[in-house]
């Protein structure tokens, strides 16, 4: 029973570690829009989860953390940082978009907020079924 409740914990925390640290990749793409040569860095959220949960490395161990260093410690990889093909020519090599940036960081926001939610959710409902009926 702990297994499960833990494991349920441990795919959401890796899930908001991870839209926390691209939350923070977009900021930084939106705050250099302006500079010259910047070439805009995201990472694939959902390869990234399937690697922090085990999926696609070992069972049990997440690198959600390791996003933050840039080696990726304990010898697990970090998610791969990929450059936005930019969508338009600019003179200065810019790559940033303003509007995809602003679209990803809106909805990347969102599901931030929902992943807070299911990880309020699932507290509540392991605390109610704690609960004996007489404690109602």
């Amino acid at each position: 029973m702990i297994p499960k409740l833990t494991d349920a914990l441990n795919f959401h925390s890796q899930a908001l570690m991870l839209r926390a640290e691209r939350q923070r990749l977009i900021a930084s793409n939106i705050a250099n829009a302006d500079t010259p040569g910047y070439q805009a860095r995201d990472f694939d959220f959902a390869q990234a989860l399937r690697q922090a949960t085990g999926s696609a490395a070992g069972v049990g161990q997440g690198i959600a953390a390791d996003v933050m260093s840039p080696a990726g410690a304990g010898g697990r990889t970090a998610p791969t940082l990929r450059y936005a093909a930019p969508s338009q020519t600019n003179l200065d090599n810019n790559s940033v978009d303003m509007n995809r940036e602003r679209g990803a960081f809106a909805e990347n926001a969102i599901r931030y907020e929902s992943t807070l939610r299911f990880i309020n959710g699932n507290v509540r409902t392991m605390l109610d079924a704690m609960k004996s009926h007489n404690q109602g």
